[in-house]
């Protein structure tokens, strides 16, 4: 039996998968997706989605909790933790499905498996189907590293697939890692009344972020009992009757022994590179990941590799991104390539942090002289409305010509605010000229004006 062709053929369905099947679909590609879950990717069912249904649910306890501040009696004021778990994994299920109907409605085939190239565009799916394309993306994403020589167990030393599902509350979490992934969960957990220990081995929590930003965040976090020890190595965790026992190094070079009901590792991803017969195919490696070049082609011609398998940055948006440019260059299209210095980074604790482009640090270091714009929430009158007057917002400028660096957020909405300033920095707009677009009154996007005007020492309100 002739295997069926496919013009394009897609491993793994999460948001560099899909959305590349989309596009390819919009194109007049006959394309299919090869998933051995569920179509959405790790982003959908267990990273993205289902954490921020876990954060809405934590901000909903703690206004509640707050409630009287805003004249408004609740009541006694509870936790039922499985319906909090079975809310989250049902947004996930019904995003889920939404995925699957956008296949059928731009009849893209969907094949249930695991994927192995075969070498000149032949694909087995399983021992049962083989199928021929003349493209292939692979797009099978990646998963938690542990910590070495310490295993998951998926009981007391678990990843963050574990800690989005727990059965219960657990009264002790050590949490490893001070990423978006660690911080995340530090919060959430905290909301629901865990004691939360972060353990980071940077100097700074989320250390990919501006340092007045984490160093706000280690301050919030410090008055919500958060414990956060930075410049910490694990030594060595161990796990007996359920209960684990931590041993790390301080920066003091103290050794402290941290006991926890569940060890959350959160130190990053692996790429799911195993068993797709890579080598046959001539698929090139670079220290894990799949090795592309800007239009996501790898080193087998008619092969492309696109979100976390191709490496960082490990962010479902850029893997969208990445699966469009790879289709439309496959396609013949007149496509930019891939560039990632205007990548917006999110993570969704309470405050959110967000940002974009370079840090002050990173900007100093580049030799820019800078003009830095700061502006607090607390003096905002949308904020102080709403109640949300922690953090501030913080814009980085080119002194020379006005050019807008990078913005770097900590403060209610922040994840939403940043979307502004990436327009802004795609059209290559200066202090200005944000000064010059008015800003609607009250509203926390007025705190982009008002940082900018700072900058040029025309501040208004502060």
């Amino acid at each position: 039996m002739t295997p069926t062709h496919y013009d394009v053929a897609i491993i793994g369905g999460g948001p560099g998968g899909y959305v590349a099947a989309i596009r390819a679909a919009q194109l007049g590609k006959k394309t299919v997706v090869i998933e051995r879950a569920a179509l959405g990717g790790i982003c959908l069912n267990w990273g993205c989605i289902p954490t921020k249904a876990l954060l809405k649910s934590a901000e909903v306890l703690r206004s509640a909790q707050k409630a009287k501040k805003y004249g408004v009696s609740v009541g006694d004021v509870g936790v039922d933790f499985p319906a909090v778990i079975g809310r989250s994994r049902q947004v996930a299920e019904s995003l889920s499905k939404g995925v699957d109907f956008l296949m059928k409605k731009n009849k893209v085939d969907v094949i249930a498996g695991s994927a192995r190239l075969l070498g000149d565009g032949q694909i087995q799916i399983d021992s049962e189907i083989q199928i021929t394309a003349d493209n292939i993306i692979i797009a099978t994403g990646a998963r938690p590293r542990p910590i070495p020589g310490v295993p998951f167990d998926g009981e007391v030393i678990i990843s963050s697939k574990e800690a989005m599902n727990l059965a219960e509350i657990p009264k002790r979490l050590v949490i490893v890692g001070a990423g978006a992934i660690g911080v995340e969960f530090a919060d959430f957990y905290a909301a629901m009344g865990s004691q939360v220990t972060l353990i980071e081995m940077l100097p700074q929590l989320l250390p990919v972020e501006d340092e007045e930003v984490s160093a706000e965040l280690e301050k919030l976090f410090k008055r919500k009992k958060i414990k956060a020890l930075t410049e910490t190595r694990v030594e060595n965790i161990s796990s007996s009757n359920g209960q684990a026992s931590i041993q790390v190094k301080t920066k003091k070079d103290e050794i402290l022994t941290l006991e926890a009901d569940k060890v959350l590792v959160a130190i990053g991803v692996q790429g799911n590179v195993e068993e797709l017969g890579l080598e046959t195919a001539g698929v090139v490696l670079e220290k894990g990941w799949i090795k592309t070049n800007n239009y996501m082609q790898t080193s087998a011609s008619g092969i492309y590799a696109i979100g976390d398998v191709a490496g960082p940055p490990w962010l479902a948006h850029v893997a969208s991104h990445e699966g469009i440019t790879a289709v439309e260059h496959l396609a013949g299209l007149n496509v930019k390539p891939m560039r990632y210095d205007n990548v917006p980074g999110c993570t969704y604790c309470s405050p959110q942090v967000a940002s974009i482009g370079l840090t002050e640090k990173a900007a100093r270091e580049a030799g820019y002289e800078l003009k830095i714009g700061k502006f607090p929430y607390r003096v905002s009158g949308k904020a102080m409305a709403a109640g949300e007057t922690d953090g501030f917002t913080k814009l980085v400028f080119d002194a020379k010509y006005g050019e807008l660096l990078g913005a770097h957020i900590i403060g209610a909405e922040a994840t939403e605010l940043i979307a502004e300033i990436g327009i802004a920095r795609t059209l290559e707009v200066t202090h200005e000229a944000i000064l010059e677009t008015i800003h609607a009154h009250p509203t926390l996007a007025e705190m982009i004006s008002e940082a900018s005007g700072l900058a040029l020492d025309r501040g208004i309100h502060l």
